[in-house]
């Protein structure tokens, strides 16, 4: 997925701002190039696993703009940017790039980017621009 540098710096804005748990949103697109971000509410409000709190409007927002659903964006707080079982278990779309923002250093943080599909997890190129 091609993606701004100005979208990754707000995905990781966000998983500054809600340290120490976990951030979540959504990424909107077209012809695989990542163009709104779409900061979402942790349903858990935890460290250690998140949920998209009502993810309906955020879809409305995405599909008004005449995009797709490119990519669910969330923070792994001390670990790093791979999914983990629980992301595997929790992986609806099969179509997103899953891109994962790690602050295991605050200082560097880590961004990588994975599809998830009947609980394989491949690699997903983040081309930023």
């Amino acid at each position: 997925m091609r993606i701004p540098q100005a979208l990754v710096d707000e995905i990781v804005a966000h998983s500054h701002q809600d340290a120490p748990n976990e951030c979540c949103g959504l990424i909107g697109g077209r012809d695989g190039e990542a163009t709104s971000v779409h900061r979402a509410e942790n349903l858990f409000a935890s460290p250690l696993r998140f949920e998209v709190k009502n993810p309906v409007p955020l879809l409305r927002a995405i599909e008004d703009a005449g995009e797709d659903l490119a990519g669910i964006y969330h923070s792994h707080t001390r670990s790093e940017a791979y999914p983990s079982q629980t992301d595997v278990n929790l992986a609806g779309w099969p179509d997103a790039v899953y891109v994962i923002v790690s602050l295991a250093d605050p200082g560097a943080p880590d961004v990588k980017g994975f599809r998830i599909r009947d609980g394989e997890i491949s690699d997903a190129e983040l081309d930023v621009a």
